[in-house]
């Protein structure tokens, strides 16, 4: 390796075989995987021993709300429609600090838990003021996690027969201009991705629906929505357009390898395949889909289908953990419980949605993998109390909940012994408690 090559020390989660622990280096370079295997230091090589851990890629969470943080533990035995009327007077009154502030902690809080990439979908814009996605990005860069920024919108009112209140939602023309603006000042396709996000089908017109599918592809932008994510939305779409919701998809241009919904909970066999073939990406949001009784998605008939299926959290407000790590565990329940049986799917395949999957969702295919000329994205797991389990993914997915060790996003060090590097993340909780406050107040 050329001087000044980081070479990671590790026990390399690709390179556990039949339970047998084999110790291997990671060598990064220039932001890249540039070796796997027994790699010896040079002089001005930085080396991070990681002995008794377990690395695997970064993990990848392909669908948040980080503004959620500052309304935490309100409605918690509402289903979606009944929850989302609950909040979204107060989310009306949330201003530029208040993301920022709410950005921060649920990034760190991300990163801690070995989110080396994060998407977060935010449709909540008062006032029309897209600085909120300037505020979201720079607390990103400060963390020092990947972005992907997905510029939500939602124009049908209540008067209009949508779901949200008319004081939160903006006009066709204001929703586009601002989408483009947004993904000229940030985007750069590396660490802040943007992609075009209309809210749902119950909170925006088929007319925004067509326009930002346009506006993205001209840009070539990903293309983000919640779909089919309880049966109240089904019920919403056959009274209002004669179709299920992913028929409206479909008639929209709205399935593609370019496009991922959120839950695609409440999907048929015929739906599945479709999803399928069109390769349509799905994030999977267990821990929220059971808080909200939504329904469990049928991840394993996705995945067999050909589907790319990534993990989400969600937002804080249905998922008041705020952190990826548990979900691994919680979308292998779901899986087993939906299918009815307990190979329905394997802890593997669980990291899989974590890592490979989220990144397939995203279109990053440097990002989820252990591979030469992958992304330096590495998540470093401690493991010491799972020393005497047969194969160390078991343990992380199925054992007790955990902080990464180390985190590093292109080779650069995120989290170091289990501390974020970047931000003191109990400062900025206590920001946060003080902006959450006001909004109660």
């Amino acid at each position: 390796m050329p001087p000044g090559t980081a070479i990671l020390r590790v026990v390399v989660q690709r390179m556990v075989l039949r339970g047998a622990r084999v110790p291997g280096d990671i060598a990064v370079e220039g932001g890249r995987i540039a070796a796997i295997g027994a790699v010896d230091a040079r002089p001005g090589d930085r080396v991070l021993p990681c002995d008794g851990a377990l690395v695997t890629a970064g993990l990848i969470n392909c669908h948040h709300h980080l503004y959620q943080w500052l309304t935490r533990g309100r409605a918690t035995a509402c289903d979606l429609f009944t929850w989302l009327q609950t909040l979204y007077p107060v989310w009306g009154r949330i201003s530029v600090e208040d993301t920022a502030a709410a950005a921060l902690v649920g990034l760190g809080e991300l990163a801690l838990s070995g989110a080396t990439t994060v998407s977060d979908h935010h449709y909540v814009v008062p006032h029309g003021d897209d600085a909120v996605f300037d505020v979201i990005a720079g607390a990103a860069r400060t963390v020092g996690v990947r972005l992907q920024l997905c510029r939500g919108s939602m124009d049908l009112g209540e008067s209009a027969g949508g779901l949200p209140p008319d004081a939160v939602v903006e006009s066709i023309d204001a929703i586009l201009a601002s989408t483009e603006a947004v993904a000229a000042r940030l985007h750069d396709g590396e660490r802040v991705m943007i992609s075009v996000a209309p809210c749902s089908p119950f909170s925006v017109t088929t007319d925004l629906m067509r326009e930002s599918a346009t506006l993205a592809r001209r840009l070539g932008l990903r293309l983000h929505t919640h779909l089919a994510e309880t049966q109240d939305e089904a019920a919403h779409c056959e009274a209002r357009f004669g179709k299920r919701p992913l028929a409206l998809m479909e008639e929209l241009d709205w399935l593609g390898d370019d496009v991922w919904f959120a839950h695609a909970i409440h999907l048929d066999a015929d739906e599945v395949a479709a999803v399928g073939r069109s390769h349509t990406g799905v994030a999977h949001c267990p821990s929220s889909n059971a808080r909200l009784a939504a329904g469990l998605c049928p991840v394993r008939g996705l995945l067999d289908a050909g589907a790319p299926v990534g993990l989400g959290v969600d937002g804080p407000a249905s998922n008041e953990m705020g952190v990826l790590l548990p979900e691994l565990r919680q979308a292998l329940y779901l899986a087993r419980l939906r299918e009815g049986r307990a190979d329905a799917l394997s802890p593997a395949e669980a990291l899989a949605l974590a890592t490979s999957g989220g990144a397939a969702c995203l279109g990053r295919r440097d990002l989820g993998r252990l591979e030469v000329g992958a992304a330096a994205d590495l998540a470093v797991w401690p493991l010491d109390d799972l020393a005497d389990l047969p194969d160390p993914v078991d343990g992380l997915v199925l054992g007790p909940d955990r902080r990464v060790r180390h985190l590093l996003v292109a080779g650069e060090t995120v989290v170091s012994d289990g501390n974020l590097v970047g931000v003191d993340l109990a400062a900025a909780h206590a920001t946060l408690a003080r902006h959450a406050a006001k909004l109660w107040s």
